[in-house]
């Protein structure tokens, strides 16, 4: 079980939202760039970029705080990019600028042929990340539900391409509740790429939790606040996770 440190970045600072809301952000770190450097010395193996302006404008606006970590991080582990990211032209200069994964939400529900497009392109780069309350699916930041079942939707984006699937209980994010474990293993089992869980993860209870079905295809597991906060000690997180590791 991969555990990836989250970097959240809003107005160039390195922030956490509780459930997606941007005007309740904490600011954790003004360079996030030192932050990569801090979650690679404690043991990660991959990082996870939010462009939160980018996401609710539907295109990237933290560049100079992206560049300036993947100048940082170089080519020690992988890392990937969500946010605003929803034309060819702009999946091109991520992966040209250094980045291995990038994420697609939005644009992937509102216009599934880009997906389609952006894994034809770009194979072996393309993550989905689906957020979802009460399994259906949300776009814009979060701010609008669809009606769009998030096991259906999952599923066409794996006939297309896609790398993995990162799935996101929005009613959990940022609020140290605990994963939502039972929808992230249906999902799972629905599929036959990897799902990456994200919302909620709180304590290394969730952690052994995780591990405990990570042979349902659960391979990673996205943690912000819990470790910003001090409530999971990440080397010790990451380190339990490999002890747990099957062989």
């Amino acid at each position: 079980m991969l555990l990836i440190p989250a970097i959240d970045l809003k107005d160039g600072h390195c922030v956490r939202l509780k459930q997606g809301a941007m005007d309740d952000a904490t600011v954790f770190s003004e360079n996030p760039a030192a932050m990569a450097r801090h979650w690679i010395d404690q043991g990660a193996r991959r990082l996870h970029l939010v462009d939160l302006n980018g996401a609710f404008a539907g295109k990237p606006k933290n560049e100079p705080a992206i560049k300036a970590i993947l100048a940082e991080v170089g080519d020690e582990i992988p890392v990937q990019l969500g946010g605003g990211i929803r034309d060819l032209d702009t999946i091109e200069r991520c992966l040209d600028d250094g980045i291995s994964y990038v994420i697609i939400g939005t644009a992937a529900v509102k216009n599934p042929g880009f997906i389609h497009d952006a894994c034809t392109a770009f194979p072996g780069h393309i993550i989905v990340g689906l957020d979802a309350k009460d399994g259906k699916v949300a776009v814009d930041g979060w701010s609008k539900l669809t009606g769009h079942d998030v096991i259906d939707l999952a599923k066409k984006f794996e006939d297309y391409g896609v790398e993995a699937v990162i799935y996101t209980d929005i009613g959990r994010d940022g609020m140290l509740s605990g994963v939502n474990v039972e929808a992230t293993v249906k999902l799972a089992q629905a599929l036959r790429i990897p799902v990456i869980a994200s919302g909620g993860l709180a304590c290394l209870k969730d952690v052994k939790a995780l591990c405990a079905v990570q042979d349902e295809g659960i391979v990673g597991a996205i943690t912000g606040r819990a470790i910003y906060e001090g409530k999971l000690d990440f080397r010790k997180a990451q380190a339990e996770a490999d002890k747990l590791r099957k062989p």
